[in-house]
């Protein structure tokens, strides 16, 4: 069923766990993440990045999340990541998304807080509920920069820089009223280059200052052990980004799969394949974070 995300991360927040958000740029990933919550009968989050309109645009991909959600056993929310561009995330509207990320983080704070509390007046009246960032999320993706290297390595000092103050974290959900604020404490987009260490007294700093029912949501999950991640859902996370490292282990095991066969494996035996693969990993993803739930 097609749910809306602040009332699924309430119930989430109350009981301890985290609903992991899975980017789904294609029908096989969306059939394996829902797929996978189905077997574990547990709700989920799919999402369409911005980044990843240029695979296959919004408007292509959209009726399909929103249809498989509709269908699915259990509670399914369809979310916008990072839409950055205005118009890009009324595109969103249009389609139909109950749940969307205005991602007005690369602006001045006063300017952040003026789009998103602009934006979040209309959502709300629209019955969409709104995902913030506050604290630039650094990034390694292929998707979001463009061929630097010094881009791409990023130590956990070098993270430091681009963390969430709470006094600032506050003030921003006062006056936006947004229902979630993706925070900075240790996590980037894309691949690490030293394994991440996250600040969980960060993340207890963070929850205590904002607001009773705004959400903290975690970005860049992939590639953080699994330990560290419960650690940022017990001190207030509840809803956590991955993507990048699952869609990485599907490449390698499809490269697997060919050459175990010797290339005679057929292209939609491989494709159901890979959904099976998908569909495994993320539910060892819901799993742990569902924090012992």
């Amino acid at each position: 069923m097609l749910v809306n995300m602040k009332k699924i991360l309430e119930i989430a927040e109350a009981e301890g766990y985290a609903i992991p958000c899975i980017n789904t740029p294609n029908e096989e990933t969306v059939r394996a993440v829902i797929g996978a919550a189905e077997e574990l009968n547990t709700p989920i989050i799919i999402d369409h990045a911005q980044v990843h309109d240029s695979l296959i645009p919004i408007e292509r991909i959209g009726p399909i999340m929103l249809k498989y959600a509709k269908e699915a056993r259990v509670p399914v929310c369809v979310h916008l990541d990072h839409g950055s561009d205005y118009e890009f995330v009324m595109r969103a509207v249009k389609v139909g998304f109950p749940s969307i990320m205005y991602d007005c983080s690369a602006l001045p704070f006063e300017e952040n807080v003026e789009k998103v509390a602009q934006f979040v007046k209309f959502a709300h009246a629209a019955g969409i509920t709104v995902e913030a960032e506050l604290g630039i999320m650094a990034s390694t993706d292929e998707d979001t920069h463009d061929d630097d290297p010094e881009k791409r390595v990023l130590t956990n000092e070098d993270i430091r820089e681009f963390f969430t103050e709470p006094a600032e974290a506050k003030e921003f959900a006062e006056r936006t009223k947004c229902d979630a604020l993706a925070v900075c404490f240790g996590t980037m987009h894309g691949i690490y280059a030293e394994p991440p260490v996250l600040d969980i007294d960060r993340v207890k700093e963070l929850r205590e200052a904002i607001p009773d029912d705004t959400r903290i949501v975690m970005h860049g999950a992939s590639g953080v052990e699994f330990d560290q991640v419960q650690n940022a859902i017990t001190a207030g996370c509840s809803k956590v980004n991955y993507y990048s490292y699952m869609a990485k282990a599907t490449t390698k095991f499809v490269a697997d799969k060919v050459a175990e066969t010797d290339g005679k494996i057929a292209y939609h035996e491989l494709q159901e394949a890979a959904y099976e693969f998908m569909k495994g990993y993320a539910k060892d993803v819901i799993k742990a974070f569902k924090n012992g739930k």
